[in-house]
């Protein structure tokens, strides 16, 4: 698909546009159309002016690292922004506190904490993607969650206003926020404790090892597809791998997409899929677990773009 120019409704920024920029190669499923435009941010004053001087008209999507995000086969109207090297700095601080750019990978906070002699941060390291998408999902494993080691936020609204939000400002409850959409979080600050650092090397290693057994982090997969119906704690958990399984939707098929044989809530790309095959296979299951057991699994990738029809 080929998108109509924007750029000459758009700001000077001092930092890059790109017109029909492909988006497939930069999210971990492979699929989807391109961004009508591509905002590549030069740092936070470039964004805050771009938010700023943009029309509220012009649709503005925040693409992160693409780990846990469904580009539709359509295309994404309007400017996609990504956030460029100086979002991505983390840096441990006095009193056991990391500060993170929201583009920092999350296993870069965790290794910058370990390094550091801070311990609570570690779970960070078997959570794929960015700071920015863990602020506003509530990013965790292993019985651990961003609210739980969160300070404080911030993040830029539509208009390019710089808010600082402390964590039981954000409405945190399992996978889920509170944020406004249109907010673009940049940074993060974390608290952590005292530790001894191989100590806290030690706790990731088991984390990544856990993770690399049970997970097929090897594929063009986008992690946990759906959100367990019961949060983490709750007496009888209902795990959304166990549905999709009981429904026989493990390893079934619908062009190039699956859910995955080795862990029936991560959705596969064979490397032949399109958007619309991976929306299907979700869907699919979802129809058919609602009908059998009466509930409605909510989606945890995010979908982004216009669906197209075949």
């Amino acid at each position: 698909m080929t998108w109509p120019s924007l750029i000459s409704c758009l700001p000077q920024v001092r930092g890059k546009y790109v017109e029909n920029a492909p988006l497939a190669d930069v999210t971990w499923l492979r699929v989807g159309g391109p961004a009508q435009v591509l905002y590549l941010p030069a740092d936070e004053a470039d964004l805050a002016r771009f938010l700023a001087e943009t029309p509220e008209e012009i649709p503005v999507t925040i693409l992160g690292a693409g780990s846990n995000t469904l580009v539709r086969d359509g295309g994404v109207p309007g400017v996609t922004v990504r956030l460029t090297a100086p979002f991505g700095r983390v840096t441990a601080e006095d009193g056991a506190r990391v500060r993170a750019g929201a583009a920092a990978l999350d296993k870069k906070v965790a290794q910058t904490a370990a390094k550091a002699g801070i311990g609570g941060l570690e779970f960070f390291v078997g959570v794929p993607g960015l700071i920015g998408g863990a602020l506003r999902m509530n990013a965790g494993c292993y019985d651990r969650e961003t609210k739980d080691v969160l300070i404080e936020a911030a993040a830029l609204d539509r208009l390019g206003r710089r808010i600082v939000v402390k964590a039981d400002e954000l409405g945190y409850a399992y996978r889920h926020s509170e944020a406004p959409d249109d907010w673009i979080f940049v940074e993060a600050l974390f608290q952590g404790a005292p530790d001894v650092p191989e100590a806290v090397t030690a706790r990731m290693d088991v984390i990544t090892a856990r993770r690399e057994a049970t997970q097929p982090i090897r594929e063009k997969t986008s992690g946990s597809t759906f959100r367990n119906p019961d949060p983490p704690g709750t007496p009888d958990q209902r795990k959304a791998w166990k549905l999709i399984d009981a429904a026989g939707w493990r390893g079934k098929r619908i062009g190039g997409a699956r859910f995955s044989e080795m862990h029936a809530n991560f959705l596969i790309n064979d490397g032949t899929a399109t958007a619309a095959d991976l929306e299907a296979v979700v869907e699919g299951a979802r129809a058919d677990i609602l009908a059998a057991t009466g509930i409605d699994l909510e989606w945890e990738v995010k979908r982004i773009g216009v669906e197209t029809k075949t």
